[in-house]
């Protein structure tokens, strides 16, 4: 893999406190858990690795796609940068807490091999405040060897993923490690999916507005070109050979209505699965949204529903818990490992 095309934005290789974010912003972060590695990527501890460790618990991508919880790390090559800034977004945005930042594009990118070595360093030492535990016998040791071992990463946790420039062959490194790889972008940099140097082990495509004013409202683009982007993204997903999804945040007066509108995109998309998925009162969107606004699992059953009499979907899977509905014209969801 070429990385050397690379080597002079970096500050200096071996660090993973360096940074280039904004001190301040980065007090912030911190403060919600967040791990920050090499200049611009982080990871954070997803509840259900906890919940995987300790109560032997899964998320819904366990039970819909073979996701070992415990093993997967969650993680964004871009941390505060991106090319939205979505109401329902749990990440900080530019002019909250009196923060700004160039929020269109990081001055130093740090090579693939450097962030996927800081990545798994970092679960690493999420991990390691579990050993006391793993001692007493409150999690199994052979759970916590695994754990150690991942073998999941999911490209989603904040920012745009597509803004780091080397992204197929950051996919390539972590596949090479044996490592599956679920993309999430939200379309708006076809270019980037269209040349790839390698596909994610499933590749995301978050929708949530069917209409272009809808769109400008809810995810608020940094150009208006985006929903144009975002269309040809869609049209791009039958060319991928990975398995695809979009992703429906349902936002609760918002976005969860017009489910007629959603099926004509998804149709001409033509995903292998359908993610309907309730807005979660998380984060920083609880300065925008309020708690109102979080679907209840049963308005987002009956939404799935119209969507499935809409586009020929079946329902395959749910999760109460996660408030989650999964569609497809599969029989059953393809699991990844």
């Amino acid at each position: 893999m070429q990385t050397s095309s690379l080597e002079h934005r970096l500050y200096k290789d071996d660090s993973s406190s360096t940074s280039n974010i904004d001190s301040n912003l980065l007090r912030v972060l911190k403060r919600q858990k967040y791990q920050i590695i090499g200049n611009h990527s982080a990871v954070k501890k997803c509840r259900w690795l906890h919940m995987g460790l300790v109560e032997g618990r899964s998320c819904y991508k366990s039970r819909f796609y073979g996701i070992k919880s415990h093993r997967c790390i969650q993680f964004t090559p871009s941390t505060i940068w991106c090319t939205q800034s979505c109401l329902h977004c749990w990440r900080i945005q530019k002019g909250e807490s009196n923060l700004s930042w160039d929020e269109s594009t990081s001055e130093i990118w740090d090579t693939p091999s450097k962030i996927v070595d800081l990545a798994i360093a970092s679960q690493k030492r999420i991990l390691n405040g579990y050993r006391s535990q793993v001692l007493s016998g409150k999690i199994k040791s052979d759970v916590y060897q695994e754990a150690l071992k991942p073998k999941h990463i999911a490209i989603s946790l904040a920012g745009e993923p597509t803004l780091y420039p080397d992204l197929g062959e950051l996919i390539s490194e972590f596949h090479s490690l044996g490592m599956t790889t679920f993309l999430v972008t939200n379309g708006t940099r076809p270019d980037v999916l269209k040349n790839l140097s390698d596909e994610p082990t499933q590749l995301y495509i978050s929708l949530s507005a069917s209409r272009s004013e809808r769109y400008q409202k809810i995810c608020k683009p940094r150009s208006k070109i985006y929903w144009q982007k975002l269309l040809e993204t869609l049209n791009l997903l039958k060319s991928f050979n990975c398995p695809s999804a979009i992703r429906l945040t349902l936002v609760k007066g918002l976005n969860l209505e017009d489910p007629q509108s959603y099926a004509k995109l998804i149709s001409k998309a033509d995903p292998t699965y359908i993610e309907s998925k309730a807005y979660m009162y998380i984060g920083y969107s609880r300065k925008r949204l309020t708690f109102e606004n979080m679907p209840t699992y049963k308005q987002v059953r009956e939404f799935s529903l119209k969507l499935a009499e809409f586009t020929g979907y079946r329902i395959l899977d749910d999760s109460v818990e996660s408030r989650v509905v999964l569609l497809s014209k599969l029989e059953k969801p393809i699991k990844v490992c």
